[in-house]
C-alpha cells in the first residue's frame, strides 16, 4: 500500500507563488510514477502534470506550462509542484496521485494511479 500526503496549500495573491509537497510512505518513492491533479468546486478532476520514476521526464497540460514545475527527491520520498504566477482559475483543490511501475513513462489519466492523497487546497485571489 502507498500512503500520499500533500501539503503547502493556502491562500495567494494572484502573480504569486506556493510549493505543493506529496510526501509517499508504504513504498519507496523510485518505484512511484506521481501525478497531480486538481478540482475546482463544481468541475471535474483534471490533470496538471505528472513525473516519472526517475524524475527524467515531467509532462504538464497547456494552462500551467511554464508556471508550474515538478521535482522529486527520492531521498525524502518527497514530490513537489512549484506554482509561480498563480491566476484566479489556478483555484483548487489539489491531489496528488501515485501509480507503482517499473518503467519511466509519465501518465496523464485519472485512472492510471491506483493511490491519491487526501488533497490540499490552493486559493488565489484576484
Amino acid at each position: 500500500q502507498v500512503q500520499l500526503v500533500e501539503s503547502g496549500g493556502g491562500l495567494v495573491q494572484a502573480g504569486g507563488s506556493l510549493r505543493l509537497s506529496c510526501a509517499a510512505s508504504g513504498r519507496t518513492l523510485s518505484s512511484l510514477a506521481i501525478g497531480w491533479f486538481r478540482q475546482a468546486p463544481g468541475k471535474e478532476r483534471e490533470f496538471v502534470g505528472a513525473i516519472s520514476r526517475s524524475g527524467s521526464n515531467t509532462y504538464y497540460v497547456d494552462s500551467v506550462k511554464s508556471r508550474f514545475t515538478l521535482s522529486r527527491d527520492n531521498s525524502r520520498n518527497t514530490v513537489y509542484l512549484q506554482m509561480n504566477n498563480l491566476e484566479p482559475e489556478d483555484t483548487a483543490i489539489y491531489y496528488c496521485a501515485a501509480r507503482i511501475t517499473i518503467s519511466d513513462l509519465i501518465y496523464s489519466g485519472k485512472d492510471d494511479y491506483a493511490y491519491w492523497g487526501q488533497g490540499t487546497q490552493v486559493t488565489v485571489s484576484s
